[in-house]
């Protein structure tokens, strides 16, 4: 015996094609992990995400990553490096000194602080999802569509995956941007500026590609040297706030460590309309790029500690390094970088810091002056130790940016071909190399980054940009919350440092921080993202992921069945909720098409199947069966379910589906039956079943609605101007005129007219139209014409006469023909058979269905269908034959029949 259960226990199939699947235990899987042996994903990473591989191909896989050899990285190098390169930016060198400036260093604090509550809660989020089960290519998209759905997932995926390449534009252009400066400086512009950038970024990119195709390991490679640079640049600053200043840098407005300058800088002084929010706007774009590590989830060798470990420490060394750099800006607002401007003997410094130590900067106050937080960028450079080195850093900063984003994108938009979302796309899914390089998503990556750059054109776009990433971060936060929201067993993520609430506010905050950053662009990537979900949710992907989005459908669909419960039933809100002996759903199309007309989105229709014969044939046909039957109904839009069940014989089947079938107030109240054609040459015992269970939906309440038509694409097609007739020939409770009523109101049956047919007194035809039409106002049903049928009882005609007696004929016993013992042996040998004494006691009511058949030919030949007030046969009292050939004979020569019959329980009211 195995130590613990086979994985095929906690899976919802054991087989694949009738081939039992060779699948590892859960010890097995747990000592592969623990060896850190390396595991096709098909043997461990299918099997915890529940997806079914065949055995062969498992072994297969495992030999073949032997094989190759996949470049797997660890937390450091994988996730670690990578979210620092990207989050420290050259906002960093460049344009931190400006937002102390403007917001002083205590606000320039609750700036970075404020978007690292943003980044963090997003990390803490994403560490939860990462997770919960095993992780692979895709990052975002992988992390929100396994959640939330294909639907949310497709559509961030798409802009996600858009956003880094061309954010790999944005980060080439600065980095060109940088060395056209050092070039003007050196008076070597080889065309002009703009051109220069196109020619410079052009080159940088196509290198950048050369070393993302050449593989993970020497992108990864390059990412750690350039790290090493960018961590030596930001400790240059540091070294140089310490070395003493000398008079050219004084005269720049750098004093070392000052704590009036501190004091003075500590408060902001917004200039030029600037205000918090337009500052934090400029800032947030810095602490992106938390997902740069979960971006490339499918080559981390254990992307489950690796994210949640990498993403927040990361964050956490970056937001120390920004508050070290805010804090360490001893350098004062403004200054003229004249070195003769020094304080002159007896003047009176106001309390200006620069004056207090020996320099007169009171002139920057009338005119710009070029030097200080709020008119340098270039202050980093200038306080460190050794200047080149922070354009090292930018450099560092730009490229390695550049460098995640083109490795990002192509992998994010590989796992979303992958998953087949958008099937026009599916090209760029194939996978190269020992690390399934996206080699298809390179080239596109580099053709949309190539373009960006030639337009040059970037200020415009870098805001729907920002907000692309935003969204991403908001929808992460949302599927932590929407997972734990919706109480599924299957969340459980090894990450406990998380809360639902958090998340919440984590996704509320970053839709918020999208309109600081730019209201018009976060307009721009709702459409956009909203247009994306309705296209995918139009196109329905198959795919099933067990989203947080099903979990939580489930809880508000037990919900609403459980308040539902408390509510008692009421007249005005009845709906025919229907079980519908269909048998399979696509074996009597026509009897489920008539029924879905009316119950479509308007009430309960169930699709019901008994299965007769040995139970466990029976039940294994059965169980193999339900998924596809259901599926055949959605596929053809059906609103409706599927259900089966296995019995001794039909009759008792149907008595199971009556009482045990619904939930709670959505149970059904009406069977809806075909016709039984083939009654005449049917054994006794099929017919008896079958009279049997229309006599057992009257016992368990339910209303009945007999179907009698041949053909299957009647109800399929558009009705065109004509009638419903309805023969209310007994008062039912008013399902006989509901259901026609309801059918008018559907777009196929629209232009159908309803004409009303009941008995009357030919003395008082004019009295007995003003009644009924006045019950038919009262009860808001439109009408065409009212016709008083006086002539019902009638006998028929002969020849019609002569038709239903040769149609039981067969079945008759004719024991007073015979002697007394012989009369009462035949009796016991086929107690099916009708009897002269029956036959003579239902004489009336046999002459009343052959005429009424009379009249409905004479009257509703041309209807485009006929609703008829059901017969019933006393139970124990009628044969079931002659009742039989009773149904048979109302319905010879007619269109479309619908006989209702209801259970005498009100279904129309006048009241409102």
């Amino acid at each position: 015996m195995d130590p613990v259960p086979k994985i095929d226990y906690y899976r919802n199939t054991g087989s694949v094609s009738g081939n039992k699947l060779n699948r590892p235990s859960l010890l097995e899987i747990h000592e592969q992990l623990a060896k850190n042996i390396a595991v096709s994903t098909s043997s461990v990473e299918r099997v915890a995400n529940g997806e079914s591989t065949a055995g062969d191909e498992t072994t297969a896989s495992k030999e073949e990553e032997n094989k190759t050899g996949l470049v797997k990285f660890g937390w450091v190098k994988g996730v670690l490096v990578r979210c620092m390169l990207n989050i420290w930016g050259v906002m960093l060198f460049i344009r931190l000194s400006w937002i102390v400036g403007q917001a002083g260093i205590g606000l320039g604090v609750i700036i970075i602080l404020l978007a690292t509550m943003v980044t963090s809660i997003t990390g803490l989020s994403t560490s939860a999802i990462a997770t919960n089960g095993f992780v692979r290519g895709g990052g975002a998209y992988y992390l929100i569509s396994r959640s939330l759905g294909p639907e949310f997932g497709g559509s961030i995926g798409l802009i996600f995956a858009f956003a880094n390449a061309v954010a790999v534009a944005m980060y080439v252009v600065g980095f060109a941007e940088t060395v056209v400066e050092l070039l003007k400086e050196s008076d070597t512009i080889m065309v002009d500026e703009s051109n220069d950038i196109r020619i410079i970024g052009t080159i940088t990119v196509v290198c950048l590609l050369g070393i993302s195709v050449a593989g993970m390991e020497w992108e990864a490679k390059a990412q750690v040297i350039l790290l090493v640079v960018l961590l030596i640049a930001i400790a240059n600053f540091f070294i140089g706030t310490v070395i003493p200043t000398n008079n050219e840098k004084k005269a720049r407005g750098f004093f070392n460590y000052q704590a009036s300058i501190f004091a003075e800088n500590f408060g902001p002084d917004f200039r030029g309309g600037e205000g918090f929010f337009s500052v934090f706007a400029i800032f947030f774009p810095a602490a992106t790029g938390i997902l740069a590590g979960a971006n490339i989830s499918g080559d981390l060798k254990d992307p489950q500690g690796a994210i949640p470990k990498g993403t927040m420490l990361a964050i956490l060394i970056t937001t120390v390094a920004y508050i070290g750099v805010a804090i360490s800006s001893c350098v004062v607002r403004d200054a003229t970088g004249n070195i003769n401007d020094t304080v002159v003997s007896g003047m009176s410094c106001n309390g200006s810091s620069a004056c207090n130590l020996g320099y007169d900067f009171s002139r920057c106050r009338n005119q710009p002056c070029d030097y200080g937080l709020m008119n340098n960028f270039q202050v980093m450079s200038m306080v460190s130790g050794f200047g080149p080195l922070i354009t090292a850093g930018i450099f560092s900063a730009t490229l390695s940016s550049a460098l995640a984003s083109l490795v990002s994108a192509p992998k994010v938009f590989q796992a979303l071909c992958k998953d087949n979302v958008y099937k026009g796309l599916h090209f760029f899914a194939k996978g190269y190399g020992k690390n399934n390089e996206p080699i298809r998503g390179y080239v596109l990556t580099f053709v949309i980054a190539m373009a960006f750059i030639l337009i040059a054109e970037l200020n415009t776009i870098a805001p729907i940009i920002s907000n692309f990433f935003l969204a991403s971060y908001a929808l992460i936060n949302f599927s932590c919350f929407h997972a734990s929201y919706a109480k599924s067993p299957g969340w459980r993520p090894a990450f406990r440092y998380y809360n639902m609430w958090v998340s919440l506010f984590g996704a509320l905050l970053c839709c918020g921080v999208m309109f600081v950053i730019n209201w018009w662009a976060a307009l721009i990537t709702y459409a956009i993202e909203l247009f994306l979900y309705i296209y995918v949710t139009y196109k329905k992907p198959e795919v099933n992921w067990g989203s947080s989005t099903q979990a939580l459908y489930y809880i508000n669909a037990l919900d609403s069945a459980l308040a539902l419960t408390a509510v008692e039933d009421h007249v005005k809100n009845f709906r025919p909720q229907c079980i519908v002996l269909t048998g399979a759903p696509m074996i009597r199309p026509a009897l489920l098409d008539i029924t879905h007309t009316f119950t479509k989105n308007n009430g309960l229709c169930i699709c019901c199947e008994v299965y007769t014969g040995p139970r466990k044939l029976c039940v294994k046909e059965m169980n193999s069966g339900m998924a596809k039957k259901q599926a055949w109904l959605t596929k053809n839009k059906r609103k409706a379910f599927y259900a089966a069940v296995a019995a001794d014989s039909f009759r008792d089947g149907v008595k199971s589906l009556l009482q045990a079938s619904g939930l709670g107030r959505m149970k059904p109240n009406t069977l809806v039956i075909g016709f039984k054609k083939d009654w005449r040459n049917a054994a006794a015992s099929q017919v008896e079943n079958y009279v049997g269970v229309i006599h057992d939906a009257f016992d368990f309440d339910s209303q009945i609605i007999l179907h009698i038509y041949e053909s299957s694409t009647q109800f399929k097609k558009k009705q065109g101007k004509g009638t419903i007739d309805i023969w209310w020939l007994f008062d039912d409770g008013g399902l006989t005129i509901l259901i026609p009523y309801i059918l008018t109101i559907r777009k196929k049956w629209k232009n159908c007219k309803l004409r009303i047919f009941t008995g009357g007194k030919a003395n008082r035809i004019e009295e007995e139209k003003l009644v009924m039409a006045s019950l038919l106002s009262k009860f808001r049903i439109k009408f065409a014409d009212i016709n008083i049928i006086c002539d019902i009882n009638m006998k028929p005609n002969k020849e019609s006469w002569k038709f239903f007696e040769e149609m039981i004929e067969p079945y008759r016993l004719h024991e007073s023909c015979k002697d007394i013992t012989t009369a009462e042996k035949l009796k016991q040998e086929t107690p099916w058979k009708i009897t002269d004494a029956e036959l003579e006691a239902f004489k009336e009511k046999s002459y009343r269905q052959v005429r009424l058949n009379e009249l409905l030919q004479e009257h509703s030949r041309a209807a485009n269908l006929i609703v008829l007030s059901l017969p019933v046969a006393r139970k124990g009292v009628v044969s079931d034959y002659l009742y039989m050939a009773w149904l048979e004979i109302l319905s010879k020569n007619l269109p479309p029949t619908l006989m209702v019959r209801g259970n005498h329980k009100n279904v129309l009211t006048f009241y409102s």
